[in-house]
Order: structure tokens, then C-alpha cells, then sequence
């Protein structure tokens, strides 16, 4: 009797010993499971913050389940540019005080955003009061030239209400806008540690060259542009003041390029 109840209480034992074993390869099972998954998150995070330095959230999003390297990748494309800075701007920084010019820009940059990721344009630059965003890539959009002409006037309209409050500051800024349409190389640019997403074409030029001379208040584009977005049905177009510039001489541009001048429906009371 007294070697059979040892007996039992080795096989209890044993048993107990079984299932600690087993629990524990469990354990080291999950625990590595679990390490691979933060891991992966980690590493999806990084390339979801990387993505959003130069597309919307929801465009960033959607790479991520792509093949963003292929996607980053450099190649050609027809693309529409929108340049915008500020007038006055140059004069207002070597007056104002830093905290003063800091303030209005993040005023700016955070209207400005917010158009650019409704519209769901591509940041190739912040440059202070500059600003460059192209549309019809990293991924196809059909509506380009509309997207970029209602971000454009939108950002007008934004930028006059801004200057009210600008103004009873003393800050004297308005906002000037160039839109061009071509064709352009887009990629990765820089090195290991610090690379951008840019646009490399005559295109570029074309849209930094109309926002140079646009006036205060005015989004300077080309006919090419004007057409397509017509053509797509922009609805900012309606009751939009429209200037016919003819062939323009631009720098940097052997023949004159049509183009058109356009002013968003401001109600009086934002204007002032």
C-alpha cells in the first residue's frame, strides 16, 4: 500500500512536471509569436511616418498595403503642380519678431494643410512660406487638374479670411498661386537617412514661375489646366473671376505660354 501511494505521487509529479513543461514552451511560443508582431507594427509605423511627410493620411494608408518601394520608385508621369507663397513675406520676416513669424506661419501651413489633404495632394516641399504639391501621383487621378484648381481656390478663400486677422496684427501678406500641367520624373531623392519624394521637369518651373508673378489674391494657370478642369467639371469655376493674361514670357521659357488668372468668390465681409 505505502509503495503503491509513492507510486501515485510520482505520477502526480510527473504529471504536474508535463504540464509546466508544456506551458512554458507555450509561453516561449507566444512570447516569440508577440515579439514578431510588435516588430512588424513597429516597422509598419515607421514606414507609415515616412509615407506621411509627403501624402495625406488616407494616401498613406493605402501605400502601405502596396508595394511602396515599386511605388517610390523613380518614373514618368504627367502631373499638375500648384505652387504657392506669400507676398510681402520677405519684408514682414526682417521686421516682425521670430515669435510673430512663426505664428503666422503656422497660422498658414495649417490652413494650407488642410486643403492639401482634403484634396489629397502630394508635399514635394515646404520651403517657409513656399510651398509646391502635385496631384496624379504616387497614384493615378483622372480629376487632377480639378483637384488642383479647387485646393487652389479654396486656399484663396482661406487666405482671405486669414488676412483679416493678419492685418489687425499689421501683418501686411496675401497669398499668390501658380498651377501648370506636364509632364515630370518623380522619385525618391537624397541618401540613406534623409530621403525626399520630388518632381524633376519643366513643369516644376512652370508652376514656381506663375506663382512668382501671380498678384495678391490671384491663381495664375495655364489654358492646358484651365481646359481639363473644365472638361472634368469643376464646380470652383463657377463664379469665379476669370483674367486672360495671352502669351506670357516666363524666365527660363523660349515661347510665350496662354495663360489665365483666376480669383475665387470672396463675400465681402471676409474680404475686408
Amino acid at each position: 500500500a505505502e509503495l503503491m501511494a509513492r507510486v501515485h505521487t510520482l505520477l502526480r509529479v510527473k504529471r504536474l512536471y508535463d504540464t509546466v513543461q508544456s506551458q512554458a514552451a507555450e509561453l516561449k511560443r507566444w512570447s516569440a509569436e508577440l515579439e514578431q508582431r510588435v516588430a512588424a507594427e513597429v516597422d509598419r509605423n515607421q514606414r507609415l511616418t515616412r509615407l506621411q511627410r509627403f501624402f495625406s493620411p488616407a494616401l498613406a494608408q493605402r501605400l502601405l498595403t502596396d508595394e511602396a518601394e515599386s511605388v517610390l520608385a523613380s518614373h514618368r508621369r504627367e502631373i499638375v503642380v500648384v505652387f504657392l507663397d506669400l507676398r510681402g513675406w520677405t519684408a514682414f520676416s526682417e521686421t516682425a519678431e521670430p515669435e510673430e513669424v512663426m505664428q503666422a506661419l503656422a497660422e498658414y501651413h495649417s490652413l494650407m494643410g488642410e486643403r492639401v489633404q482634403a484634396a489629397e495632394g502630394t508635399i514635394e516641399r515646404f520651403n517657409g512660406d513656399g510651398l509646391m504639391v502635385f496631384f496624379n501621383d504616387p497614384l493615378p487621378q483622372p480629376d487632377a487638374a480639378v483637384r488642383a484648381l479647387d485646393m487652389a481656390l479654396a486656399m484663396q478663400r482661406d487666405a482671405a479670411r486669414l488676412q483679416r486677422s493678419w492685418r489687425t496684427r499689421g501683418f501686411d501678406l496675401a497669398l499668390g498661386i501658380g498651377v501648370a500641367q506636364g509632364f515630370a520624373t518623380l522619385g525618391r531623392i537624397g541618401f540613406e537617412g534623409r530621403i525626399d519624394y520630388g518632381a524633376i521637369g519643366p513643369v516644376t518651373s512652370l508652376a514656381f514661375r506663375l506663382c512668382g508673378v501671380a498678384a495678391a489674391g490671384e491663381v495664375l494657370a495655364t489654358t492646358r489646366v484651365l481646359t481639363a478642369a473644365e472638361q472634368g467639371g469643376c464646380t470652383a469655376l463657377d463664379g469665379c473671376a476669370r483674367a486672360m493674361h495671352g502669351p506670357m514670357s516666363l524666365h527660363g521659357f523660349s515661347r510665350p505660354i496662354e495663360i489665365v488668372g483666376l480669383r475665387a468668390k470672396v463675400p465681402a465681409h471676409e474680404a475686408q
